[in-house]
């Protein structure tokens, strides 16, 4: 068993979000596991790039509403307690709604 402090909340890096968003790590898989688990949190009209992950990527809604959109699909509401599943090597983008008050 490992216990691990928390690390700070770090600002997402511009190469990768538009707007203010902000991420903690809360963990990552050993070995050969590609695995990464963290908590987001976009201000309004904050987003990602557009972009894919080789093994798929999902998300968890826990607060507020934000919008997701997968390349040549709609754009999607999204709201706390949805979940959402991105197939591996589809592109997508997801962040915050345009008014999250």
């Amino acid at each position: 068993m490992e216990v691990r402090p928390k690390k700070p909340t770090a600002k997402g890096p511009t190469e990768w979000f538009t707007g203010d968003v902000w991420i903690d790590g809360i963990g990552q898989g050993g070995g050969h596991s590609p695995v990464t688990i963290g908590s987001v949190h976009f201000t309004p009209r904050a987003r990602t790039a557009w972009h894919s992950h080789t093994v798929g990527q999902t998300l968890y809604v826990t607060e507020g509403e934000g919008r997701v959109q997968s390349r040549g699909g709609p754009r999607v509401t999204i709201r706390p307690g949805d979940v959402v599943s991105s197939p591996g090597d589809e592109w997508h983008w997801h962040g915050g709604a345009p008014d999250l008050s």
